[in-house]
């Protein structure tokens, strides 16, 4: 090839080809491609040889220009030498009389690393080459999936959202009674010890009659807060009635630590609530169910039973727990109590009321 040729064609592959390699009959690179020489800055690839600068790994075991030029036409893949190691895929096509070759290099699918390392934009490319219409529609697929997470994001906290409101009483903040039943039988299904305590409020029709359903709702909410600051984070407290609430104690079973957590609760429950110009004072009545008193526990028998010793501590005077006994099952007639319609709420009291119950009886001073 004549000088004039070879500046031609050098001219040709600077144009058209920005990542091309020059090479002389003994493989030394004789030119490169500006975008080729961008992979190294900082060391000039022309007088080098070829196989120093390249590492070619197929086809194997070519260590000669003479094994480089029987490669002619097959695709070559190779790794540019040094740090950051680049892999690169090329064709060589050799001059007449073998008298040296032009190897045309591309980066394949390490082209989003490369455009990274090397900080590339769209003139570092031929005009016809489409890395730049593929590094487009990857950059409006990787915005389109991270929109698309982004929606999911918003749809799952949506989601949690409503779980969580369909589980939560609106006026409390507790768990209402559909998430009750859940943990109940979440509980009671992973074979857990626990106790189940049902509260009824003492003396709050009274409150909601005379004051009105505004004073009702300050006291429920003041009611709420108190058990949960005297339950633990463990525990499910949940509304479950107009003035009824059960808590579900995971793990806790022992007798003493319950009545003493009843025992806060009713003296918490009975410090006057101030509502504008008023006081409300409300009570509660605790009946408390274990796990461990039954062989295969179930839901509906532990609430009734539950409900069985809310009604004994009602009946004994109010503002009391009881822990559910087997007998309290026997009718009414048996175990000495009224059989009366009159709801356990408000059922009257067997015993002769105190000088304190006598001043909360209507619900205020």
């Amino acid at each position: 090839m004549t000088q004039q040729n070879f500046s031609e064609v050098a001219s040709l592959m600077e144009a058209f080809c920005p990542m091309h390699v020059i090479l002389d009959e003994a493989g030394t690179i004789v030119q490169t491609g500006a975008s080729l020489q961008k992979l190294r800055a900082g060391l000039p690839l022309v007088g080098r040889s070829f196989l120093e600068v390249f590492e070619l790994r197929r086809p194997q075991a070519v260590q000669t220009m003479e094994g480089l030029l029987a490669s002619e036409g097959v695709k070559l893949h190779l790794r540019l030498r040094g740090t950051p190691e680049t892999s690169l895929k090329g064709v060589l096509a050799p001059f007449g009389g073998r008298r040296g070759a032009v190897v045309n290099l591309g980066f394949g699918i390490s082209l989003l690393d490369a455009v990274r390392d090397y900080a590339l934009v769209s003139s570092d490319f031929a005009a016809t080459d489409l890395a730049i219409e593929m590094l487009y529609l990857v950059e409006a697929k990787s915005a389109a999936m991270e929109a698309s997470r982004m929606l999911n994001l918003r749809l799952q906290g949506a989601m949690i959202a409503a779980e969580e409101q369909a589980f939560t009483d609106t006026l409390t903040g507790l768990k209402n009674r559909r998430a009750m039943d859940h943990v109940l039988a979440r509980l009671i299904t992973a074979g857990r010890d626990f106790a189940l305590m049902h509260i009824d409020l003492d003396f709050f029709k009274a409150v909601n009659d005379t004051l009105g359903h505004a004073a009702g709702d300050h006291v429920l909410q003041n009611v709420a807060r108190i058990m949960v600051e005297e339950t633990r984070s463990e525990d499910t407290v949940a509304r479950v009635g107009g003035d009824e609430f059960v808590i579900l104690f995971d793990g806790l079973t022992d007798c003493d630590t319950l009545e003493r957590v009843a025992g806060r609760i009713i003296q918490k429950l009975e410090v006057p609530m101030p509502f504008g110009t008023h006081m409300c004072h409300v009570s509660a009545s605790c009946g408390t169910v274990l796990s461990l008193s039954y062989d295969a526990p179930e839901a509906a028998q532990m609430l009734a039973d539950a409900d069985l010793a809310l009604y004994a501590s009602k009946h004994a005077g109010r503002a009391q727990h009881s822990f559910f006994r087997v007998e309290m099952r026997e009718t009414p007639a048996e175990t000495g109590l009224e059989n009366t319609s009159i709801p356990a709420a408000v059922a009257p009291r067997k015993t002769a009321p105190t000088p304190a119950q006598n001043r909360r009886k209507d619900g205020l001073l």
